[in-house]
């Protein structure tokens, strides 16, 4: 990684945490309220670890053998890790123990799975309720008005604590498209917290990407997940 790249991170961090922070104000809110947190999928970790120094203090990885290839090397010390992406039953063993949060649960059984899990560390994973706010068929998540059924069927599962929510949209040409998805997943998120079910904290509601995490903010997110904004473009092939 040369000193320019590194040189780009820095630009682009100092720039995505300034829009957060206008976006924040535009709503009012303070910085402080929302989490900036780096999809790190393909990115180094000498280059994470940069971005850590620089303040971040979120990173969230994709694939479940990237991020046991990379683990030892993240610092930690300064830094929450969390899993972000689509989550095999089978697989969760391998990381129930190195995650601070589980972003992606649409299931009873991988709930159940990740508790299990947790329980032979003597720990209770946070997890967030992943939402299909777009009813797209090839991707994962709970649709909306099943949301509060699994909710209450997870509630009571020991080594688990729901801390929110969390959606893609689907990919849209305007920003008035993906903003009413947002509004629409903030509404859910806020009837979903009006109804105070047992044992479940909604205080996290994680939606908007690089392409939109500005309007994300405005329609009520509070955690954004930024990849390429911040690393720049990466090769997924």
């Amino acid at each position: 990684m040369t000193a320019r790249s590194l040189s780009d991170v820095e630009y682009n961090y100092k720039y995505i945490d300034e829009k957060i922070a206008q976006a924040a104000q535009k709503v009012g809110k303070n910085r402080d309220d929302i989490t900036f947190l780096a999809a790190t999928k393909t990115v180094e970790p000498e280059v994470i670890n940069y971005a850590i120094s620089l303040g971040l203090d979120h990173i969230g990885e994709n694939k479940v053998q990237e991020l046991l290839s990379k683990y030892d090397k993240y610092d930690l010390e300064h830094c929450s890790l969390q899993f972000i992406g689509h989550l095999q039953t089978n697989k969760v063993r391998q990381i129930v123990d190195k995650v601070d949060l589980i972003q992606s649960v649409d299931s009873v059984k991988l709930a159940t799975e990740i508790a299990k899990q947790s329980l032979k560390h003597n720990k209770t994973t946070d997890i967030l309720v992943e939402v299909n706010i777009g009813r797209e068929k090839n991707k994962s998540g709970v649709y909306p008005e099943n949301l509060e059924d699994l909710l209450c069927q997870i509630a009571e599962i020991e080594g688990i604590s729901v801390k929110g929510l969390m959606a893609i949209p689907p990919i849209c040409d305007n920003k008035h498209k993906i903003s009413k998805y947002f509004h629409n997943m903030h509404n859910i998120f806020i009837d979903i917290s009006q109804k105070k079910l047992d044992n479940i904290n909604m205080t996290i509601l994680s939606m908007g990407m690089s392409a939109d995490y500005y309007e994300a903010i405005l329609e009520g997110a509070n955690m954004v997940r930024i990849g390429s904004s911040l690393f720049g473009a990466r090769d997924y092939t």
